[in-house]
Formats: C-alpha cells, structure tokens, sequence
C-alpha cells in the first residue's frame, strides 16, 4: 500500500506525529546531529518522537524541577532506556552488561518491566550512544522497544518447564524478529554503520509497516494454559497455546485487547481481547504480519488517544476483522479449541525443569533492581551472575528467575541467595506476592500521582487489614499505576488504583484472577485513609462470606460491590 494511500486513508486530518514520521526518512530525522549538540541535555519534540522508536523516552527529574525552575535552569534532562528479548530470557553475559551499564551510565538501579523487557533511568544525552552500543555488542537491542511498531512479544519465561513452554519460547522470537523494522537508521546512528543507500531514492526498507509505520503501539503475548502470566487478553493480538500429552497443536488467536485509557474520556477504555478461532504452529506468522497490516491499514492516524487496534475492531466490529484477516490469508481460521487458566500471577522458589536443571523465582518488588542498606538486591543478583552458566528470565510480573542451574551448580546459587538474603517472597504477603506498580514519578512524564514508590507503604497498611481477617496468605490480583495509560495492566486486577492527582487515585474492583475480566470503577479520586476505609469492611466480609475457592474479584461481583465487564464498550457504564 503507497505511503499517500496510508496517509489517506481517514478523511479526517493527520496528527502532528503522523507528519513527523512521514518526514523522518525511516526514522532518522536529524537525531544523529541533535545527539551532537552539548548545550542542552533535551532533544526537540521531533526527534523525541522518533526517539522511542530507537528504545528511549526523554523525561526528566520532577522531584528536581520546581528548584530548577526558581534557579532558571533547564529541567534535569535525562533518557529511559528500554532493552528488549523476545520471552525476557538473557544470559549471565547479558544481565552483567545491563547491571555495568545501569551504575556506570543511569542511575544505578535496573528496572524489569512489565512486559518482560529492562529500563534503565537516568541515562544523560552524551551517554546515550554508549549505552545503546554496549547493548548490541552484548547481543541485545533497544530497537522497537518503543514506538508505534510492535513491542517486545512476550511468553511464559521459563522454556524448559516442558517442551511445549519451549517450542513457544521458540516461536515467540520468531515472531519478534519476522515484525522487527527494517530500516537501518539504527545502525547508522548509533552503531556507526556506513550509509549505503538513501531510502529517498526509492528503496522500500518496510515491507511490512511502510513509510509511516503503525497509528500506535502494538503488542503480542503468548500464553501457555493453565498459566496466563503474560494477560494475553490485554494484548492486542495474543496466542493461547492449545497442547495435549505434551504436544504443542497450534494456538488459539485472541484479538483487540488493550489497557490505556483517559480519564474523563468515555471514549476511551480498556479493552479485553476476544478468541476469533485456531491456528497451527506453521500459521503463526502469517496471522501476526497480516494481522499488523491490517491495523497499519485501518487504525485511526487522526486521534492517537483513538489509534490502538482495539477501536479498530470495536469501530468496525470483530466479524469485520475476522473476514478481512481471512482474505488476506487466503484462508480461514478453524474453530477455537478448549483451553482453562488458573491464574496470572508467578510461582516462587525452586522449580525442577523438563531438562532437569533447576529454576529460582525471586519476588522483585515492582521490578526495582537496586542495592539498599538491609538488601543488596543487585549485588547478590550480580555474584550469581558471575558464576551462573544459565540464563535470567524476567517474568511479565516484574520478577525474575535465575534459570537453568544444573543440579551440581544448585547448592552455589543457593549458597549467593542465603547470602545475600534474597527472597521467593514467602516472607511476604500474598497480596504482595501479587502486586505490581509502573514507575511514575519522577521520572515518567505521564504520571498524575506515585506508583512504584508508594504502592508498598500502601501494601503495608492494607496487609495490616488482612491480618485481622486472616487473609494474609489469600491471592489477591492489586495493581497501581500513576496514570490511565496501563502500564502495570490495572484494569484487570482485583483491586487496582489508577492516579487522578498527587495523592489521589480512582479505586477499581472485580477484575478476574486469571486475567480474564476487566474491573470496575468503585470509588474516585480518593486518598489513602479513604482506601484503607472502603477496603477494610469489603475484606473482612469477604473473609466471612466467601464460598469455598471463590476469588475476591468474583465475590465484589456477587455481592454487589461493581458490575461484571466483560467488554470494555461497558467499562464506563
């Protein structure tokens, strides 16, 4: 399809990013000359967006930037720093790199993200090459990490749980590489390599996303039932691995999920993916590409708030999709096969593998990787590496496992995680076990109130409710996020708190334990003490009331505290 047909192809006019991309040349721009200018740490707003094509937001300290403002200074520029692996499995060469690179260039502290990728926060303009080098010298990429292309693909991280974890794994990076772009603005810029030929001169270098890309973001997860650890339904396009006898048949395809929203918006929502049939193993990446030009084709360029695949198929309905990903297949999907999850949350400790080798989950809380006075998190994690012949595997919950030990090796590794006091969590709550929170402030731009470092002062005084009804050791699915955009996938938890203000959150219930439902809105713009008081009376009776193995996301439905969502078109009802 003819780059002016793409820009045509809504009536209305293109947004400012749509024209930024289409001039950029295959991203390029002129970042390359504006990562020359010392005066300034910024970018201008141009290159910025191009930027998060190449893995990298600018954001900047807003604990800093009141006092720089009184001191007419600019405000703290910095750079996050996205690194990303099909299935979030590195080598103990890879995870030494992320840990060199985070103290010598960032902010001395890794974050593992939710969608089983790193960041690094902090990193200063003049830095950025050496960064993004020392990355790809080691194997790994920042490319497409951001940007509106599709994103890391995720899977279930452990691939020797069994051989069909492994063949998905498998497919996983096969998928993540087919979609990768192919412009070699990236090499250029920040790998040195020689420009050979100017895409100007005609020279298509996106069979697959064309000259302006996609209208937004698009992301791609895989799951293996019983466990729904990647929430494939907040996925845009997701695949249920169907197996028996521990045979891999194919996969079930799930389409149009996805979790940002703006407050005060109605027209905005979360989204829950819908199961549109069965496909085999060989079919796979025939249905992600087609399904990729398919947005590329009809998503909305005009509103970004509007641009994510889920309106799409909300806007012209799902047999519409379905009928237009047939005949560009040139055939049709088979009927969905039968598939149950448990759950969407991790399973600690030590694990024995299909191959034998033994694996260890750490509970990493909100994914911080950071050394503090009572716990030295990333040395201990770096010892390990130092002498761990495995792999790392971060997990789309912001957890880690230390994997593939051999049995000979397993008494080492345990000997570095008793050293350090390293923890499965066990210690800890289960709520807590199941919580996750986006960074926030200070440095996420988008953020309206703190996340990752008030969740667990918050966890603290919510386990305090629980100990009085005796739920302590109940799953209970809790989420936070400093903004609507869903980073930390809230609108699927149990309990979820979305920031409105500093201080202030909208307090969600009902999401299903396995990721299957989206939550209601309950109470808005409430503060702390108005939490714990609207939480407290709801846990005790639940404690109480509860039917035998009746998840708290369930029992606020049965017992009348928010409506069922099945859909996101009822979230705001």
């Amino acid at each position: 399809m003819s780059e002016n047909h793409l820009l045509s192809q809504n009536s209305a006019p293109h947004s400012d990013v749509e024209e930024i991309k289409r001039r950029s040349n295959y991203l390029r721009g002129s970042l390359a000359e504006t990562l020359e200018d010392r005066i300034t740490g910024s970018i201008p707003e141009d290159d910025n967006r191009l930027m998060k094509f190449h893995g990298s937001y600018m954001q900047d300290d807003r604990d800093l930037r009141n006092e720089r403002n009184k001191q007419k200074l600019e405000p703290a520029y910095q750079f996050m720093v996205r690194v990303r692996a099909a299935g979030g499995v590195v080598t103990s060469e890879q995870w030494l790199m992320m840990d060199r690179i985070a103290r010598q260039f960032a902010n001395g502290t890794i974050r593992l993200t939710t969608r089983q990728s790193f960041q690094l926060h902090g990193v200063i303009k003049w830095n950025m090459k050496n960064v993004i080098t020392e990355v790809n010298e080691a194997l790994l990429s920042t490319l497409a990490a951001c940007g509106d292309v599709n994103r890391n693909v995720m899977c279930n991280p452990n691939p020797y749980q069994s051989e069909v974890h492994h063949q998905v794994y498998e497919w996983a990076k096969k998928v993540s590489n087919h979609l990768d772009p192919r412009t070699r603005a990236y090499h250029e810029i920040w790998l040195d390599e020689e420009k050979v030929i100017d895409s100007r001169d005609g020279e298509e270098q996106e069979p697959i996303y064309g000259p302006v890309y996609l209208p937004r973001k698009f992301k791609i997860g895989i799951a293996v039932p019983p466990a729904n650890d990647v929430d494939v339904f907040s996925q845009d396009l997701g695949f249920i691995a169907i197996h028996e006898e521990g045979r891999l048949l194919g996969f079930n395809v799930a389409v149009g999920g996805g979790m940002g929203m703006s407050h005060g918006d109605p027209k905005t929502y979360p989204q829950v993916a819908r199961v549109i049939g069965f496909i085999t193993p060989e079919q796979l990446l025939d249905v992600a590409e087609k399904t990729v030009t398919i947005q590329r084709d009809y998503g909305d360029r005009s509103v970004r708030k509007h641009a994510r695949f889920k309106y799409t198929i909300d806007d012209r309905g799902i047999e519409w999709f379905v009928n237009e990903l047939e005949q560009r297949l040139g055939w049709k999907l088979e009927k969905a096969r039968p598939y149950q999850f448990e759950h969407n949350g991790d399973r600690y400790g030590w694990v024995k593998g299909s191959d034998d080798n033994w694996h260890f989950t750490l509970f990493i809380q909100n994914g911080r990787v950071k050394d503090e006075d009572s716990y030295l998190l990333m040395s201990g994690l770096r010892e390990i590496a130092k002498v761990h012949a495995g792999d790392f595997r971060l997990t789309p919950n912001q957890n880690l496992i230390i994997g593939n030990v051999p049995r000979e090796k397993k008494q080492e590794i345990e000997q570095i995680i008793h050293d350090y006091g390293l923890t499965d969590g066990t210690a800890y709550s289960a709520l807590r076990r199941n919580s996750m929170a986006c960074v926030a402030l200070p440095t996420c731009g988008l953020a309206m109130a703190e996340s990752e470092r008030y969740l667990p002062t918050l966890l603290d005084k919510i386990e305090l409710i629980l100990d009085e009804a005796g739920l302590r050791d109940e799953e209970i699915v809790i989420r936070m996020t400093g903004c609507p955009n869903g980073c930390a996938r809230p609108a699927l938890a149990e309990i979820a708190f979305i920031g409105k203000a500093v201080g202030k959150y909208n307090m969600y219930l009902g999401g299903g334990f396995s990721g299957n439902r989206l939550n209601k809105l309950y109470r808005e713009n409430i503060g702390e003490a108005e939490i714990l008081e609207e939480l407290r009376p709801i846990l005790n009776r639940y404690a109480k009331e509860r039917e035998e193995g009746e998840h708290f996301g369930d029992f606020v439905i049965r017992a009348g505290y928010v409506k069922e969502v099945r859909s996101g078109l009822d979230f705001h009802e």
